[in-house]
């Protein structure tokens, strides 16, 4: 009884080893076609000239899917934008290469030193002098 247990499990081991080496189907690319990334990079291109970033000159290329952006601003938002941009256009990621000037890097550093540009103003306080002579 020893025995056939012995050679079931040798013989079930085998089954399985050739099971796991067996060839497995080759994996599907996992990138967008070339028609795909055209459709991509041509709804970027349009949305960018659309757009006040387009100003900026940034290049755009998609390949598989990504969409890489390169350039340079003056403005620390639009890179930001232009990944929204991507994606929204179908990208499935974005390597966004664009450079932010030093001035608008310490003009952005500037603006969260200084706080809201706006003083808040609580519903219960009255907004101008005028209210709190009545």
């Amino acid at each position: 009884m020893l025995k056939a247990f012995a050679i079931l499990c040798i013989a079930s081991a085998a089954l399985i080893g050739q099971a796991t080496t067996a060839k497995k189907a080759a994996p599907t690319p996992s990138g967008a076609s070339v028609q795909e990334d055209k459709q991509i990079e041509a709804t970027i291109r349009a949305k960018l000239a659309k757009s006040k970033i387009g100003k900026d000159g940034f290049k755009v290329r998609v390949q598989g899917g990504i969409a890489y952006w390169e350039g340079s601003t003056e403005v620390v938002q639009h890179k930001g934008s232009a990944t929204r941009m991507a994606k929204t256009a179908g990208a499935k990621s974005v390597i966004n290469n664009i450079k932010i000037s030093d001035a608008a890097k310490e003009k952005a550093a500037d603006n969260l030193d200084q706080g809201r540009r706006r003083a808040q103003v609580k519903r219960s306080d009255p907004r101008t002098e005028k209210a709190q002579d009545k």
